[in-house]
């Protein structure tokens, strides 16, 4: 049995064969020729965050591959009325084979996995976005190919985003180059276990410089919405505008894992413009999970 809490939970080629599989899933979709691989097979999924892609994704994957998805909130199960995670992990792998968990605290979820007896997936924490980063990849896989050597661009707030690119870059080997302002940097054990793989630059234009991809993402993000006043002043420079995507090469992409504020982290020129591959991105959200949902599960 496997979790995927972490990208580094698997190996370099275990993601890479996730987000290959990922693709030839999406052309089955676009052909109408879905596989129902995981028949009678039942997904948790325990949201305590709300969600639009990764609720979807997750149902409507599930939903393809021949099995069945159970949305749980908080509101909605003993979760609200004080059950620690840990016994409802220990009650669901009693009834399902596979269970997502979207949460605030990341060690909550290491210690729901703890007991687990069926997979758990990390379908967002404030750490780590490893979902977003199986969707990312494919993108770039079926957009430029391998990304192996490839120069990425991270600019904005150092979240749990910027945290997976950082461990992303570490496995599939390229070079992240992140610009964040001063109290606002990615997370220091993440970045120690990169080992130069993720260098800070002077500025975000010195970051997009050369870039083959370049991502961002929301300046305040779920639970952080009393700071987005201080935090639209701190990120003052770091809008993705034309003019910084003219400094990476000039077949680099851009993504943004949504919600998007336009006017804000991105324009609505580069946002909308066409190399941004953002729905591409977040359609490939529900074939990358289905990928891993067999991998987890076969």
């Amino acid at each position: 049995m496997r979790h995927f809490l972490s990208e580094l939970d698997l190996t370099a080629d275990e993601f890479r064969t996730i987000i290959q599989r990922g693709s030839e899933l999406r052309k089955q979709w676009e052909a109408h020729e879905n596989e129902a691989s995981l028949p009678r097979r039942v997904l948790a999924m325990i949201f305590e965050k709300s969600s639009t892609r990764t609720r979807v994704s997750f149902e409507a994957g599930m939903a393809q591959l021949g099995g069945h998805a159970i949305y749980l909130s908080p509101n909605d199960t003993q979760l609200g009325r004080g059950e620690p995670l840990s016994d409802t992990a220990r009650v669901l792998s009693q009834m399902v084979d596979v269970i997502s968990v979207r949460t605030f605290s990341h060690e909550a979820l290491e210690r729901f996995s703890e007991v687990s007896t069926v997979p758990v997936i990390n379908a967002l924490t404030d750490l780590l976005h490893p979902c977003q980063m199986l969707a990312d990849m494919q993108t770039f896989l079926d957009h430029r190919g391998d990304i192996t050597g490839k120069r990425v661009a991270w600019i904005g707030d150092g979240n749990n985003m910027c945290n997976s690119y950082i461990n992303t870059a570490r496995l599939l080997d390229f070079q992240l180059v992140y610009a964040c302002p001063d109290g606002y940097q990615p997370n220091e054990h993440i970045l120690a276990g990169a080992k130069g793989q993720a260098q800070r630059a002077a500025s975000p234009e010195e970051a997009c410089k050369n870039s083959d991809l370049i991502v961002t993402d929301v300046w305040a993000s779920m639970g952080q919405e009393e700071e987005q006043q201080a935090r639209e002043q701190a990120f003052q420079g770091y809008e993705i505008t034309t003019d910084m995507m003219a400094l990476a090469n000039d077949d680099a992409l851009f993504m943004h894992c949504l919600p998007a504020h336009r006017g804000e982290e991105v324009s609505a020129d580069v946002i909308d413009g066409h190399q941004s591959v953002v729905w591409e991105e977040a359609g490939n959200r529900l074939h990358a999970q289905k990928a891993l949902l067999e991998f987890l599960l076969l």
